[in-house]
């Protein structure tokens, strides 16, 4: 192969690389204020509503998603799929150690068109999560809305 035609093939390369080197799978995003929390590769990662750089707020092996900011901006809860399992954590806003909340099994993978169990909808206006989950469906995939208190009893955060 001539020297030029090499040239012409690495000078395409850097070109497709540079154009197609955008971040597109951001999923499931929610906003509070001016911040804006999503699941990319896995992991949570927060960024200013009007764009800048984004902080990876999670780094586990297991897979992260929909996030959730609480009402007050200062929790996020989200569905954790640690060791093969989903369940529903919470975590301070601005990083640190995930909570785990729900310890209910889970049905393992599901088809795609049955969703996630343990999976975070949202927060109620005093402070409760609630998420979807098919704990008490044995047979059927038949899911219902469950609310959780994100801080256990007795304890104050």
């Amino acid at each position: 192969m001539p020297i030029r035609n090499l040239f012409f093939v690495a000078a395409i390369f850097v070109f497709t690389s540079s154009v197609f080197a955008q971040t597109k799978l951001l999923r499931f995003p929610d906003i509070h204020g001016d911040r804006v929390v999503f699941s990319y590769g896995g992991d949570l990662w927060t960024t200013a509503a009007n764009g800048g750089t984004a902080v990876r707020l999670t780094a586990h092996p297991g897979v992260e998603t929909f996030p959730k900011f609480s009402p007050d901006g200062r929790w996020i809860a989200f569905t954790g799929q640690y060791d093969g399992d989903e369940q529903v954590y919470v975590m301070p806003a601005g990083g640190g150690e995930p909570r785990q909340l729900t310890f209910y099994p889970s049905r393992g993978p599901l088809a795609p068109r049955w969703g996630y169990d343990n999976q975070v909808y949202g927060w109620t206006r005093d402070g409760k999560i609630f998420f979807r989950s098919l704990r008490d469906s044995w047979s059927l995939p038949i899911a219902r809305l469950f609310p959780i208190h994100p801080v256990p009893a007795g304890r104050q955060e």
